[in-house]
């Protein structure tokens, strides 16, 4: 009788028990991995009743606290609690009714009570004919995130309080739309690109009769820029200690020359400290004499409109203030009749695109002026300001700003 057989018996076994074992070994290190996993899993049957977990691993003891054996046969919903939002329960609820995955952030409770954010993910298992055998899910403790999304969101809210009482107290600091101060009529428009402006308007009122006048334009834009502005809002008035507006003299208090106030404005604001520079327009109104001294740092040059005459610039210049150390500035001077106009205006009006990037440009404003020569200062004003925005189709890249004065009768 042969052996061959039995041997060939024997080494089929010994194939068979080292492929029994090949398979354990896989399936023990296809177990260690699940056991330490970060996230919680665990796998609920479907087939029976309330769908009992019947594995959970490792990590769905780190992050819940609970021990295998006790949530073995129990439905998952046992993490559920009164801080759950039962939105998130009926999206669960629909997806394993419609046998499909679904991913949800839920507030769980772990089993000392304390809650925390779970970033369920739940996965229907089907068999060869198509139907649902079991459920797996993947727990992923996203607290952390979450409470740093939501501190994020109190900060962010906090920011836009902060900046909606920044824009109150900007607009606060603005003289009124219309005014009679003087010897002058008054009007301004004021439209920022954004909440907060680097842009400011400002009317002085000087003892005994003279009206201090100004518009600049800091550099750059959002919250530096209007920091800047405020400042400069804050000194650019007499009634501020130290003001650069008004001087004691042995003969009393007297209104600083223009020129003196850019000089000594461009002294506190060098741009190599600051690392912004601003225009401005300022000038002084003696109602007595009809004259208008002023002095012009890097600002487009105001237009005067004569009551019976065509519309002209302004004559004048100079260096923005902060561009250069120990830039001088020169006093001019204009004389206006009753009913002339003068308006002011910062480049946001003439350099607005529209959609095509074409520029408002000067032309088409010192053309709006003399159209607007017959209306009241204010409305032809508003009208300008409308034209402008109008022509950016509502998204300015600029401040827009104006100021308009007539001498009254």
């Amino acid at each position: 009788m042969s052996a061959e057989p039995s041997i060939q018996h024997m080494e089929a076994s010994v194939a068979a028990r080292l492929q029994e074992r090949e398979l354990a070994d896989q399936l023990a290190l296809k177990d260690h991995a699940l056991d330490v996993a970060a996230e919680g899993i665990t796998i609920a049957d479907a087939r029976l009743p309330d769908r009992p977990l019947i594995y959970a691993n490792e990590g769905f003891e780190r992050i819940t606290g609970y021990k295998v054996a006790e949530v073995l046969g129990r439905n998952c919903r046992f993490l559920q609690g009164t801080g759950t939002n039962p939105d998130a329960v009926a999206k669960i609820r629909a997806a394993i009714a419609e046998h499909r995955e679904c991913i949800v952030e839920i507030l769980n409770y772990r089993r000392d009570g304390t809650s925390f954010w779970n970033r369920l993910s739940i996965t229907p298992v089907r068999n060869d004919l198509g139907e649902v055998t079991h459920y797996i899910g993947i727990q992923s403790d996203v607290s952390a995130r979450r409470e740093a999304e939501q501190a994020l969101r109190r900060a962010k809210q906090r920011l836009e309080h902060d900046l909606q009482l920044a824009v109150r107290v900007q607009h606060a600091l603005l003289p009124p739309a219309e005014l009679q101060l003087g010897g002058l009529n008054i009007a301004r428009a004021f439209h920022p690109c954004t909440d907060l402006a680097g842009d400011a308007v400002g009317v002085v009122a000087f003892p005994h009769g003279p009206v201090g006048l100004y518009l600049l334009d800091v550099s750059g834009h959002g919250v530096g820029a209007a920091l800047l502005s405020f400042t400069l809002n804050h000194l650019l008035s007499p009634s501020v200690e130290g003001a650069l507006l008004i001087e004691e003299t042995t003969a009393g208090p007297s209104i600083v020359p223009p020129s003196r106030v850019a000089e000594r404005l461009n002294r506190q604001f060098p741009m190599d400290r600051t690392r912004q520079y601003f225009t401005v327009v300022y000038g002084v109104f003696d109602a007595s004499r009809g004259q208008f001294r002023y002095v012009m740092a890097g600002h487009p040059a105001p237009i005067v409109l004569p009551k019976s005459g065509a519309p002209v610039p302004l004559h004048g210049g100079g260096l923005p203030i902060g561009m250069i150390e120990h830039a001088t500035y020169a006093d001019e001077s204009v004389t206006l009749g009753t009913g002339d106009r003068l308006y002011f205006y910062t480049d946001g009006v003439i350099e607005a695109l529209d959609g095509s990037e074409q520029e408002f440009g000067y032309e088409r404003l010192i053309a709006e002026v003399e159209r607007q020569r017959g209306r009241p200062l204010r409305a032809g004003l508003d009208t300008i300001a409308d034209l402008v925005r109008d022509w950016s189709g509502g998204h300015l890249l600029d401040d827009v700003s104006l100021l308009a004065i007539e001498r009254c009768e």
